[in-house]
Order: C-alpha cells, then structure tokens, then sequence
C-alpha cells in the first residue's frame, strides 16, 4: 500500500512506480470513478488502447468502412 497526501487545491501526485507499470504519461487522461466507499482513478482508454480488441483485421475495417462512405455518398 502507497500512501498520498492531498494538496489544499485538491491535487495529489502519483507515485512513479504506479506511473510506470500503467504507462501514465504527462497529458494522459484517468477516468475518476466512485466506489461508494472510495474512489479509483484508472487510465482513460485511448483508440491507441482498442488496438487488437476487433476479431475483424485491419483491412476487414478499412473495407467496410469504405462500403460505408460509398453509401454516404
């Protein structure tokens, strides 16, 4: 357990090793959500992050989006 102190403006600062093993770098966004008795900061997932999560392969993506603006058209 790591242990933070609370500025007067409300601000803390996340320990280094934390900032490292969650690849927390200057500017990233942390979603602060309330667990009733606490609350959890967590990294705000990017589109970088959703990389590898579709089962469908890049140019499975592209071709549907290409479908896609065809019909907008």
């Amino acid at each position: 357990m790591t242990t933070v102190t609370v500025t007067r403006k409300g601000q803390t600062t996340i320990p280094k090793k934390f900032r490292d093993k969650y690849k927390m770098l200057e500017g990233t966004e942390l979603e602060v959500v309330d667990m009733g008795a606490g609350v959890m900061f967590r990294k705000a997932l990017s589109t970088i992050d959703l990389i590898g999560s579709s089962e469908r392969t890049f140019h499975d993506m592209k071709r549907r989006l290409d479908e896609i603006r065809r019909e907008d058209a």
